[in-house]
This record gives C-alpha cells, structure tokens and sequence, in this order.
C-alpha cells in the first residue's frame, strides 16, 4: 500500500450546483471509524505535527485551501488542498504539517480508527528512528 496518494473525487453538476462523490472501498481505502473538521484556523498555524502507527486518513478541503506536508522517512512532498473534489490519502506513518490555510478553510478529515492518543508520535526525531529501523 502507498504511503500517501492524491485523491480526485468524481464531480457532478448542472445548473443547481455541484455534487462530489467518495466511496469506500472505490476511493477511500478504509471503514471511516472517526470524521472531523479543523476550520477558523489562522495562516501562521501549524496543525498536525505528528505520525500516527495505526491510523489512516483521507484529507479533504471542503472550502478555501491548505497546504500538506508529508514526510515518510525518506522522503518529503508538499501537497496543496484547494479543491472540494480533491483530497489527500495519508497511510499510517506519515509524518504531517497542514499550514497555510486560508481564513475561509474547512480542512475535513476522514480516519480509519477512533481517536487513541497512545498511537500518536509526535517527537519527530522519535519518529524517524521509527520509519529508518
């Protein structure tokens, strides 16, 4: 399995708006056990800042934009969420930054686990003699 992949959702529409489609398993990898939203989020602020050993995570930005830093150990890439139809897949023991957002950001985030704080790495020195071994 990938460590992370750029997800297009399927998009319809016609004069009465825009409709955007996610199914699992077609384009989520996972059961969505936990969804959540970060939003009214200030440009300067880092979110994230960790890995997590058993979750994964499909990362949407319903509204406005964000950017995504990931880091799998070996390497690392910017992604830029600025489309509702777009979204980010994150397996387990990624390493990630959500920064930039803009004021109108809703950055949704779908998990296949619900929250346990004892699966959260958020020492990245930690976190790279993990991913390296």
């Amino acid at each position: 399995m990938e460590l992370y992949k750029e997800l297009n959702f399927n998009e319809l529409g016609d004069e009465r708006g825009r409709l955007v489609i996610a199914e699992v398993p077609l384009n989520i990898p996972f059961d969505i056990k936990r969804i959540f939203y970060i939003y009214d989020t200030k440009g300067e602020i880092i979110r994230g800042q960790h890995a997590n050993l058993n979750s994964e995570f499909v990362l949407i930005n319903l509204c406005g934009k964000c950017k995504v830093k990931l880091d799998t150990g070996k390497e690392q890439k910017i992604v830029e969420l600025d489309r509702p139809h777009k979204g980010l897949y994150l397996n387990k023991m990624v390493w990630k930054d959500m920064y930039d957002f803009s004021d109108d950001s809703i950055l949704l985030v779908l998990s296949s686990h619900v929250y346990d704080a004892n699966e959260y790495i958020r020492d990245y020195d930690k976190f790279k003699e993990m991913v390296v071994k």
